[in-house]
Parts: structure tokens; sequence; C-alpha cells
């Protein structure tokens, strides 16, 4: 391999799978270890000069893409972003050129004379959203939804006007052919003004997910949204934090790694925008921002929109293609009756003008056109209401499937709690101490004593990844994790933890995660004398090293040979005794909900650690792991993380809602039980089952359990049946892997998990849930990973259980509404006409004014009910069996409303007609020769049969409004909007029907008074009879009625 050659090209497109490499030979200079000249902490250290040659592949996966980005990505547009990423020299050069060559200095950062101009030549740190495709949008907009059968029928209509109607064409299908058109138009205008409504509120909701980065600038280390950022700003990166930008690395742990499920960028000197950081941390240099990144370039290259249905969407379809084709058949059936009947045996009856036009209106009446009007408006009502909330859903379709959810997971800390940890305990040997009394014992201590006592603050404040940087004021700000954070307050407050970092130079560390439980950091004295919290009985040497370490008291004990003695001096053989002190006092502060950390030290000496070992490599790693022994105990610190307030109510709710709730934490398991306790997730601490119960027979006689990550493997399939029937559970000292086990055991057994987290170790149990949410000032990893990020509270998850159940159910009523009138009424009229020969008595054009006017406004404000009383009491919705539309439903729509409607409103056309000398002996098989019946009486029998519905309308409407509950239980005034669509029905009819310029074109009447008012009674005796339904449903819960209610 060539050294110091130009970098030359290898580009290739893998046959196997979708993705792209580019190989770069290139010569990969030094990454500096902390403490090194392009370091922010420390005095100068020998750079390591080795050089080595790596091989640099850029993979662009595509099942993963920016966000309104199309999946399917073109070859020729990977292969150009490879070629120009290629083309940058950033990995090639040194750490130090690349700060010189973006004028920063590592110590300080940029200016903000710097910041503004390249802020002003190059933007935001923001990658240009896709352009949209108009003329695609405007044909979704018009021909979406009803829009294409629309459209056909108004041609159908011009057709039968002219030329089919010649001789005689009429001026009704004319007008029919114009109303359609009028409908298209304004349902495509109504379908843009929701499109650009939701897309505004997600938009919005979007802009509010915090997305900030650490950052050196003018001295200090800030925190700025992510977008501020610009090229040569020095950014430090932790567990769990998405990249914000493209950086050349200057810092790194050893056990820095990122998730490549999106782009790799497989050279240790650089981080891709977009990737996570998923172990260890570093500080890196902003090289390239906003498009100009790897990440940019490829979604300005691929700027497609990607679409695709939501599954309550899927449903209305597929009530849509169902009832269309009903309307189909019922329409073939119409030609061949005719083709085969009625042409030879009437002739005069019904000409193909005729007949076209009764087709257009079958197809046109039969369809609930209402619908996908209303899943448009429910949609938008949940993107606006859930906006309020703070809550963000990347897609509506979790909405619904939170609705159904019947198990919660939920991580503790950050979630259940604030997230806002302080030391509350702190023990050495056998002495204790409140935090807050700490500092006068020190003070007041022996020399001797206070020596060793001030040793906790030593390293708590050493053994830390919390920054302490400028805050409001002139006053401190310290940005970490919150364990870190509070016990970096604590120390703080009695030494300044900047002056004390000042005398030591990090060699290397290890960081905190789930699966080890403990951080580990070694340092190098940087000052000839042997600084704190090293002893005089240390011996401590300048080339020696110090290793210091905090974590779980179970994992790190076993390492542990000595403990400080509280009243000075050396330390002290770690016994029996002591260790059992000290598992109490764990154990005790536990229960009281505390967190338990012990912080642990030791010198290492020179000859110890090899001389030439790379301290970036896995091998240091190893060995310094291994040095992790015969430890000495500086002491034990409780945190306390404050419960949330909301948090029972929560828990309440969820159970009453029919959802079982869980803690699953990596905390151990008496705090966990504390925490749960206090939420009310157990309810008696007293009688709950711990690992070996599963075994027996009495675990069926409690519904509380208790069990750790590693019982969880040792569970043999019978036990872990049992333990998945427990309605209370807790889920202590878990990993990544057994939350990820524990989410995928209960999918299996049929339930609809959601699992609520904020961390890194929280990510892959988000990714499988069925609903996986976040929260809002969790790690990226987690919102990354999660369906739903909560911004604000955790007891927004309410909010979302609630409206995810309620857009459900009220699209059902909106279902319910539509169908009695705007499809089986409306086909009665049909089939008498076709049928028995009698006069159809709701015109075409009638037809079509209830389906898309009179009955749309009505079905539109059922999408703005509120919630039912009774909806979080119910069990939640079976997503295999309980459907949009189910026989139920069908049979009380059409079964009981339908004929209900029918019926009346057929009765008064013909008691109208009887009245006017025309009786129903006249008009019974005369297939066009109806003896004493006028165009003027048929007209005004159809305006009838017309407001007959719409009144009958109103009492469907309000008995809808409730499944189960009496109106008098749901209150009508709870939604105004069901007066101002009943309403509005009434005033488009009186409308079409009452002002002249109609009655020629639409050939509509007025009707007499009393037929206002009978239909009212109509109205009010349907809706008794509903109350009557709901009544005996309530009472008899298990009778047939109730049984087939819907």
């Amino acid at each position: 391999m060539p050294s110091s050659s130009p970098a030359s090209l290898d580009l290739e497109a893998q046959s196997d799978k979708d993705t792209y490499v580019a190989h770069v030979t290139l010569e990969l200079h030094d990454l500096d270890r902390p403490g090194s000249p392009s370091g922010t902490h420390g005095p100068p250290v020998a750079p390591r000069l080795t050089s080595e040659f790596r091989t640099l592949s850029i993979h662009v996966e595509t099942q993963t893409t920016p966000e309104g980005v199309a999946p399917d990505v073109s070859g020729a547009i990977r292969t150009k972003a490879v070629k120009d990423i290629i083309s940058l020299d950033w990995h090639t050069i040194s750490a130090d050129e690349a700060i010189q060559r973006l004028t920063v200095s590592p110590q300080t950062g940029l200016e903000s004379s710097q910041v503004h101009r390249r802020q002003h030549d190059y933007g935001k740190n923001v990658i240009t959203p896709p352009k949209r495709n108009m003329v695609r949008k405007l044909l979704e907009w018009v021909l979406g939804g009803f829009g294409s059968l629309l459209l056909v029928a108004s041609i159908l209509c011009f057709v039968s006007w002219k030329p089919l109607g010649e001789p005689d064409p009429q001026i009704s299908n004319l007008a029919l052919g114009v109303v359609l058109l009028i409908v298209l138009l304004f349902q495509g205008a109504f379908n843009a003004w929701q499109d650009f409504s939701t897309s505004r509120v997600m938009s919005s909701i979007k802009d509010m997910l915090p997305s900030d980065v650490v950052i050196l600038r003018d001295g200090s280390e800030i925190k700025l949204p992510a977008s501020e950022l610009v090229s040569g700003d020095i950014v430090h990166i932790g567990l769990g934090e998405k990249v914000p930008a493209d950086l050349r690395l200057i810092e790194v742990s050893w056990d820095l790694r990122f998730d490549r499920s999106i782009i790799t960028g497989e050279t240790k000197n650089i981080a891709l925008q977009g990737t996570h950081c998923v172990s260890g941390s570093g500080v890196g240099l902003v090289i390239q921002t906003g498009d100009n990144t790897v990440f940019g370039r490829i979604a300005k290259l691929s700027s497609m929109e990607s679409s695709g249905m939501t599954t309550l969407q899927r449903e209305v379809l597929f009530l849509v293609m169902l009832i269309a084709s009903l309307a189909t058949a019922i329409a073939v059936l119409l030609v061949i009756l005719w083709a085969t009947w009625l042409r030879h045996s009437y002739p005069s009856y019904i000409n193909v003008s005729g007949l076209l036009i009764d087709i257009v209106s079958v197809m046109v009446a039969f369809l609930p056109d209402g619908l996908p009007l209303a899943v448009t408006l429910s949609i938008a009502k949940v993107a606006h209401t859930l906006s309020q909330h703070k809550v963000l859903c990347k897609s509506l379709v979790i909405v619904e499937t939170l609705g159904a959810v019947n198990v919660l997971c939920s991580d503790k800390t950050g979630t259940l709690t604030r997230n806002k940890m302080h030391v509350v305990n702190v023990a050495v040997n056998d002495v204790d101490f409140e935090s807050e009394t700490f500092s006068a014992a020190l003070a007041d201590a022996l020399p001797k004593a206070a020596a060793n006592l001030s040793q906790v603050v030593a390293v708590g404040g050493l053994c830390n990844s919390a920054i302490v940087g400028g805050g409001k004021e002139g006053g401190k700000s310290i940005i970490g994790n919150e364990t870190d954070v509070a016990v970096m307050r604590f120390s703080d407050a009695i030494v300044p933890v900047d002056s004390l970092r000042d005398h030591w130079t990090e060699v290397f560390k290890i960081n905190f995660n789930s699966k080890n439980k403990y951080m580990l950091k070694l340092f190098k004295a940087a000052v000839l004398k042997a600084p704190a919290p090293v002893a005089a009985w240390d011996n401590f040497a300048p080339s020696d090293f110090l290793l210091v370490v905090k974590g779980a008291p179970e994992v790190l004990l076993p390492c542990c040979k000595f403990t400080l003695d509280p009243q000075g001096g050396e330390p002290i053989p770690l016994s029996q005794n002591v260790v059992d002190r000290m598992t109490r006092v764990q154990e005790a502060w536990a229960r009281d909900g505390q967190r338990v950390l012990l912080l642990a030290r030791r010198v290492v000496r020179e000859e110890e650690m090899p001389k030439d070992a790379d301290p970036l490599s896995e091998e240091y790693g190893e060995l310094v792991e291994a040095l992790r022994e015969d430890l000495v105990i500086v002491g034990m610190v409780g945190l306390i993380d404050p419960l949330r307030s909301s948090i029972p109510e929560v828990v309440r709710t969820c159970r009453k809602a029919g959802i079982r709730f869980f803690i699953v934490t990596g905390d151990h398991p008496t705090t966990s039980v504390a925490i749960a306790s206090r939420a009310g997730i157990v309810t008696d601490v007293n009688r709950i089952h711990r690992f070996a119960d599963l075994s027996s027979a009495k675990s069926e006689t409690l519904h509380s359990v208790v069990i750790t990550g590693p019982e969880l493997e040792q569970l043999e399939p019978d036990q872990l049946e049992r333990l998945c029937q427990y309605e209370e559970i807790v889920f202590a000292r878990t990993t990544p892997e057994q939350k990820l086990r524990i989410v995928n055991e209960f999918k299996r057994r049929g339930c609809v998990v959601a699992m609520t987290g904020d961390g890194v170790n929280d990510a892959p149990s988000l990714k499988a849930a069925d609903c996986g949410i976040a929260m809002g000032d969790g790690s990226d990893v987690a919102r990354e990973a999660a369906d739903m990020v909560l911004l604000d509270d955790f007891s927004a998850i309410i909010v979302g259980l609630r409206y995810g159940r309620l857009v459900f159910d009220n699209l059902k009523k909106t279902v319910l509404y539509l169908i009695p009138a705007g499809s089986f009424s409306e086909l009665v009229p049909i089939l008498s006409n076709v049928l028995i020969g009698v006069p159809q008595l709701l015109s075409n054009i009638q037809m079509i004014i209830i389906c898309v006017a009179t009955d749309v406004l009505p079905a539109l404000s059922l999408c703005l009910e509120p919630p039912e009383t009774d909806l979080l009491e119910r069990p939640p919705r079976n997503v295999k069996t309980e459907h949009l539309v189910n026989w139920r439903l069908m049979l009380h729509a059409y079964g009981f409303l339908g004929i209900l409607e029918s019926l009346c409103a057929m009765s008064m056309s013909f008691w109208y007609l009887q009245r006017n000398g025309v009786p129903f002996s006249n008009l019974i098989l005369g297939f066009g020769d109806w003896p004493g019946l006028t165009d003027e009486l048929l007209f005004k029998a159809q305006s009838v049969n017309f407001f007959t519905l719409i009144l009958m309308q109103w009492g469907n409407l309000f008995a809808t409004r409730g499944r189960k509950l009496s109106i008098l239980q749901h209150r009508p005034t709870s939604n105004p909007w069901v007066f101002a669509g009943a309403g509005a029905a009434l005033c488009i009819g009186i409308f079409f029907h009452y002002v002249p310029w109609f009655h020629g074109i639409f050939q509509t009447r007025p009707v007499p008074v009393e037929f206002f008012f009978i239909p009212l009674s109509f109205a009010l005796g349907l809706l008794l009879l509903d109350e009557v339904r709901k009544l005996i449903v309530r009472q008899y819960p298990k009778s047939l009625l109730a049984r087939i209610a819907w």
C-alpha cells in the first residue's frame, strides 16, 4: 500500500444488496487522545505520531432515509453523493491541520464574530426540505377519495343530457352534472386546506423537538440548538446523542462507537451527520453543515416525497370498496333488468338516458361521500390536539395503535421520575451523612479524617462526564446526564471541580452503560505534587497513574479489597462485616427510592502499565479493566430522583382503561419496587412475589412480582408463561437485550405493547414495541427509535390513549350516521321504481344533495365529539377482531336505522300523494302509467321524502353520539357543532327547495308545514327507541341485544 499517495477511487455497486460502497485508499493521521494539544483540557502531551493506512468506506443504506425522502433512491444519486464525499480530504489531514484550516482555537473555540460571519455566508445547519410535486398533489386533492368517481359520474350526466338525451334533453341532467363538478372542486379545495393545515401543525410540533448540542465558543462550553452550528465549531458528543453535522474527531474515548444504520463512516476520525453515538464519547470539529453534509447531499439529490396510507385509512378504503362493490352490483342488476325485462315489457318507461342517470344515482348516492372528509378532519383534529399537549407523533397511525395498547412497559429514570437527581446521603465506611451536612462535617473534622472524607468529593468530581460551563449572569451551568450532574453538583459545591481537574490529565475512560454498570477513568498527574484524592500513604510517584471508578455497589464490591477509615490514616482491609453493613445501607437507601453509587479508586504503578500502549486500542482498554481489582472504597452516595407528580394518576387511568402498567429499569430491585409503590404500579410491597415464587403454586394467589434481568434469563417456559400473567410486574437490573426480550415476549402472547424510555439502552425495545414512546429531554437515539415523543410531561400519554380511542370511536359514529340516509334510504326509491313500478320518490339530484351536502356537515360534527365518560373505562380494542366496520354496525345501520328512515320517508310521500288524489293503488305496478300523478305532485312528494330523511337524521345524529351512554349521560351541549351541523343540513335543504331559481333546474319544491313537524316526531321516536336499546344494553350486558350492539 503506497504511503502518502493521492486517494485512489474504487467505486462499486454491490449486486447482492442495495448498498453502494466507495473505497478510498488513504493515510489516516493520528487521533488525539484526551489531554492532547487539540483537546480542551489539560497541558500539552507528546502527540502520537504513528500513521496507518485505512480504507474509507461510506455505506448509504436505502432502508433508512432522511425525513420526507422516499426510500427508493436511485443508484446514480448514491453514486454522485459518494463521489462528492470522496473529493473531501478531511480524513487525510491531521487534527492540528484541520483546526488551522478552519481558524479555530482548540482552547476557546470560535469567536462570536466568526460564527455570525459563517452563518451569514453558509446559512444554518439545516437540511432543505424536498420540493413538493404540485401537479401530483393537485391530482390527489381533486381525484382522491371519491373524486374520480364523481368525475366519471359528472361526465355521464353530461352525456345523458346530450347527445343521449336528444331530441328532448332534460335540463335536470345538465344541472346534475354541474353539481357533481362543483362538489368535486369543493372536495379538492377542502382536501388541500386540510393537507396544508395538518402539515403545518405536524411541522410545528417537530420544531418543538429539542436537538441541542454542547459546544465550545468564546472560551465557554454552552448548549445550543444543533441548527446554530457552523463549520469550525468544537462539539462534544456523548452516549445516545445524534451527530449534528459532519465532524472530524479530535478527541475520543477508546469505546466510542456510532450506530451505522443510516450512513457509516468507517474511518475512526470522521463522524457523519445522522449517525448515533451508542457508546463512549468524543469531541469533534464541525467540517460540513446542512446540505453540504453527506446526509444533506443524499437528501438533496433524492428529494422525492414518500407517501403511504395509515391503518385507519386502509380500513376506510376497505369500507369504501365494499360499499362500492355493492353499488356496482346493484347498478349491474339495474342494467340487466332494464335490458332483459323493462325495455321489452315497458319500452317507454326508462330510456337509455334515464338508465344512465339511475346508475349515476346509485353509484354516487350509495357511497358515504362524507367519509373521506371525516377521516381527513379527524386526523387534522388529532394532530392539532396532540400539538397543544406537546405530543409529537412521527405518523398519526401510531395514535390508532396507542388506542389499542393493553401492556405499557415504562422505564423509570427520566420517564416516571423527573430526571432531576440530587445527592441526599453519603456514607464512608460506617459513618453516614446527609448531603446538606457533609460540607460542615468536613470542615469540622480533624485533618487526617478530613483528608479521607474529602476523597468522596474528589473522586465524585473526577469520575464524572459532566461538564461545568458558564451559566446565566455569571453563574455555573453543569451539562451531562442527570446522575453525573447530581454528583458533580454535590462535589463542585464543596471543591471547585475545574481546579481539581486541572491537576490531572485524563488518559483513558470507560463510560457508564447499562451492561457494565460502572464508569472508570485513568489519570496521570499534571503537576509534580500529588493532587487530591491522592493521600500521603499512597506513596504516589509522578509517573504513576490514578484509577477512579463509580457504579453499582453489587458490581464493584467484589473488586474491592480495602475501605477508607473515616477517622483518617491508611485504608483498612475490607471485612465481611463492613460488606454486610454497606449492603444494609444500600438496601435502606434503595427502599427510600434512592439510586446508590459506590465510589472507589486505586493507584496504578508505572510498571503495571506498558510503555508503548495505545490508549485508543482495545488491548489497552482490556488492560485497564483488568486493573479494576484491589480497589479502595472511598464511599457511597445515595441519589434521589423525585417521582413526577402526575404519575400515580396516569397509572390509575391506565388500570381503569384495562392496560397493565409495568416498570422495566436497570436500577436495583429494591429501589425499583419503592418507586413502583409510590407510583401505584405495585399496590402492596409486603405481598410481592420474587423469582423463587414463580415455580410454586402460590404464585397464582398474588398479582405482583419483581424480577431481575439475570433471573429472567433463568426462567423456564412455564415460569415465563406464569410471569406474563401477572398484573403488576417490576423488571429490575435489565440490560437492553433483556428489555427487548420483555417486549417481544408480551407481543408473542398477543399483547399490543407500548414501551416508554429516554436512554440509549431503551432504543432496541422502543423500536420493537408496537408503540415506542420517548421523552422529549431523552437521548437522541431514544427519540429516533420511538414512534411518539412526549415533549413535556409523561401525563400527556393519557391524551394519546384517549385520542387513539376517540378517533376510532368517532369514525364509527360517522359511518353509522352516513349509511342510513345516504345509502340505504336512497337505494329504496330506486329499487321500488324499477321492481314494483312506483314513481321514484327521491330524485337523483336530491340524493346527491343529501350525500354531498346535508349529510356531510353533521357527519363532520361527529368527528369533533368529545370523549364519552366511559371511553377510558372500556378494555382496549382488539386490533385483530374489532374493525372500523363490522357486522354489528352494519346490522344497526341497515336493519334498524335504515329501515325506520326508509319506511317513514316513503310513507310520508305516499300519504302526501293520497291526500292529493293519487292513492297507492294507482301507483304500484304502474311502470309509468300512474293515473292522476302530475309532475308537480311528484316533485312535491319527492321533496316531502327529502325533508323527512333530513329531519329523521336529526334523531340519528343525537342517538349515534353515544354508543351505550344515554343522551342525558353524554350531554348534547358538550359538542355545539352537532347543533350547527343539524341546523346547516336543514338550511341547505331549504335553500335548494325554497329558492325559486332551483325549481326549474333541480325540480325541487317547497313542502307543507306539517311535513316538517311530523318527521320531527319520527326523529324523536327513533331517538327514544335507541335510548331504550341502550338502557337494555347497560342493564343487561349479557343479553342478546347487548351482544349485537355496535
